[in-house]
């Protein structure tokens, strides 16, 4: 392993077949490939190390002393080096030596006044004569009542927004998989407005954002995350919202999470067997497996308390006994 290059060789093939697959892998394969130039700058004998590994991880360009950034960059090579084991099966596979990294943290679920107030502030963004306020009214309308991730949504060209059919397309996203996501006719009379009021301010085509901007130097271009995301905080710290949430603070994304647990409380409520239920909802927000979206019934209050509620509901009762 220690000939010119080699270890290059091995991550661009190993990148390149799991690209094949349809994973991205754009910190990832960062991070491997250059691991793979740090190793074959070694002048190394013998198999990978977890030693060697941990001494590249405290390298970072940007020399962070923070063992979380370490234990991110180790946990990057670990399905690198399983791929590895077939030329070298001495090949070592990197573990928690800088602690976990990872685990999820509760989101804040809105509540049905959050969501009403969060569009209400949004439709108040100025100019007044502008179409900005319509535009993230209906972007943050449009997160809260289908889950598309943030980017999915500013990434929506014209003709991805079939309103006739009452359905989005959504284009080679995360996992590079593309699927189409039916809406509530509701969901199509708020898009259907704000497409009318965008046709009036912008020239159309069908290549065009859904979308867009309205400042003077930037009409008509697509909305940028981090604009977005600092309109939401911004808006977010207007209304004084007091987080019930894990993170620093309520996040956009969060709409998403509320979105699904809403869905599976409904379910419930309704009497729907979740379990069967779970894979169309899996499916519905693109999710790469089923296990993530089931994440919610343990990471959740709200559904752990009905997951709790639904294996009670299955316990013989016992009679308590008298001493």
């Amino acid at each position: 392993m220690s000939a010119p290059a080699i270890m290059q060789t091995h991550a661009a093939n190993y990148l390149a077949e799991r690209r094949r697959l349809g994973f991205s892998l754009r910190s990832t394969g960062y991070s491997i490939t250059s691991f793979a130039r740090h190793v074959d700058g070694l002048d190394l004998q013998g198999p990978l190390t977890i030693e060697v590994m941990s001494d590249w991880a405290r390298r970072d360009r940007g020399q962070s002393t923070k063992r979380t950034t370490w234990a991110r960059r180790l946990m990057d090579l670990r399905a690198f080096m399983r791929y590895l084991r077939q030329f070298e099966p001495r090949t070592e596979v990197p573990d928690d030596v800088f602690g976990r990294v990872g685990q999820r943290l509760a989101p804040h679920i809105y509540d049905d006044q959050e969501v009403v107030d969060l569009l209400a502030a949004a439709h108040r963004l100025g100019p007044n004569s502008s179409l900005r306020g319509a535009t993230y009214e209906t972007l943050f309308g449009l997160l809260a009542a289908t889950g598309l991730r943030v980017s999915e949504a500013v990434h929506l060209k014209s003709a991805d927004v079939n309103l006739k059919l009452g359905m989005l397309t959504v284009r080679q996203t995360k996992f590079a998989k593309s699927r189409q996501v039916p809406l509530h006719q509701s969901t199509i009379e708020a898009l259907r407005r704000y497409r009318c009021l965008r046709n009036t301010q912008v020239e159309v085509n069908d290549e065009m954002p859904f979308f867009v901007c309205s400042h003077r130097r930037y009409r008509g271009n697509g909305l940028g995350l981090r604009e977005v995301n600092r309109v939401f905080v911004d808006l977010r710290d207007q209304l004084g919202w007091i987080n019930r949430g894990a993170c620093p603070g309520p996040r956009i994304h969060d709409l998403r999470h509320t979105f699904v647990v809403r869905r599976v409380m409904l379910w419930h409520a309704q009497g729907i067997d979740v379990d069967q239920a779970m894979l169309a909802l899996s499916t519905y927000v693109g999710h790469a497996a089923v296990t993530h979206t089931y994440w919610y019934l343990t990471g959740v209050p709200q559904l752990m308390a009905v997951a709790a509620a639904k294996f009670e509901s299955f316990m013989p009762v016992q009679e308590a006994s008298h001493v």
